[in-house]
């Protein structure tokens, strides 16, 4: 699907944050489950069947996800970072064909429903389920006890069939990889172990799509603009998994959907002291003529990171650092000008 085919269908799929927003109308559903952190190629495979099934049964495409994500409420001190937010991840899911989206409320009294009761409450009540889709993996009920032979038996009990996906395999390109043609499952953990190496580009083939952080830009220590290299810095507030510190060619895209080519900087820049770990990006070949047009203070815009160039290095004072920036950027404008080309 195309990027204007999926803004069509994000703006036409509904989202309803809870059950009690389900229209009594809606009719029937063919539903599959999961957290679909970063909803990513892996996830993609099993709502492309969603779809397809859909079609086959003549009901309607619902995806079922949580919010805040469960390891967050049983082991908050050590959930992993999610990849994308909450309203990212329901974007992403509504572009791929679905009629609706549910977001459940995650707590510990949810958590504690029985794989029958999740089944019923949601599933048979809820939705009014006719097929449910689901990988080999899948897990779900007090205490995950939950699993495919279980949703299979439930789907007897309560007349809908269970669909099973195979799992989406890629190639492993990672430093702890043995055998070089290695498959391995698409995950949201492997997405995570490449962004905490740098290794954007290995993360943007498991998504489908770079990988991408979203904020408000502040004001900054201006250090960039005194240099000659102004940043766009992104609040401490922002969403999204933070890759490895170092330099990367990507994308800023503004309120206004334009996408500048950008060298963006992941860290606290180590050739200063006392500098916090920040994101900020350097807009290449910026308007800076007429930098009344080009403000971005204020405006929430998102991140894209495509390649990393380096990692962070001390510099002996501002002009060393200077020439690397030059040498920076440049490597970046050729990246980014060959994807555009």
């Amino acid at each position: 699907m195309g990027d204007e085919a999926r803004t069509e269908a994000r703006n036409t799929v509904q989202i309803w944050r809870g059950l009690d927003e389900v229209p009594d109308d809606f009719g029937r559903a063919a539903v599959t489950i999961g957290n679909f952190d970063g909803v990513h190629r892996g996830h993609q495979q099993v709502l492309a069947a969603l779809v397809h099934t859909a079609r086959e049964t003549g009901s309607k495409p619902v995806a079922v996800t949580f919010d805040p994500h469960p390891a967050r409420v049983h082991r908050p001190d050590t959930a992993p970072d999610l990849i994308m937010g909450i309203d990212d991840r329901i974007a992403a899911l509504a572009g791929y064909g679905l009629e609706a989206v549910l977001v459940l409320h995650y707590t510990l009294e949810f958590a504690a429903q029985t794989p029958e009761e999740f089944v019923r409450n949601v599933f048979v009540d809820g939705l009014r389920t006719s097929a449910v889709v689901v990988g080999h993996d899948v897990r779900f009920g007090r205490g995950n006890a939950g699993d495919l032979s279980t949703m299979q038996d439930l789907g007897r009990q309560y007349g809908f069939d269970v669909v099973v996906v195979e799992e989406f395999r890629e190639k492993d390109p990672g430093p702890l990889t043995e055998d070089e043609g290695a498959q391995r499952r698409c995950s949201s953990t492997w997405v995570r172990e490449a962004l905490d190496r740098g290794d954007v580009h290995t993360a943007a083939g498991i998504l489908g799509r770079p990988h991408t952080m979203h904020g408000k830009v502040v004001h900054g220590a201006a250090r960039g603009r005194a240099l000659g290299f102004p940043t766009a810095n992104l609040d401490h507030e922002s969403i999204g998994h933070i890759p490895a510190d170092g330099i990367y060619a990507g994308w800023l895209v503004d309120e206004a959907g334009t996408r500048w080519p950008a060298a963006i900087s992941v860290g606290s820049n180590p050739t200063f002291v006392g500098v916090t770990r920040q994101v900020e990006a350097h807009v290449i070949d910026r308007p800076d003529e007429a930098p009344e047009d080009f403000d971005l203070y204020g405006q929430r815009v998102a991140v894209e990171f495509v390649e990393r160039l380096r990692g962070m290095v001390a510099y002996r004072g501002p002009e060393a650092l200077v020439e690397q920036m030059k040498v920076d950027v440049d490597q970046a404008r050729r990246i980014l000008a060959t994807l555009a080309g």
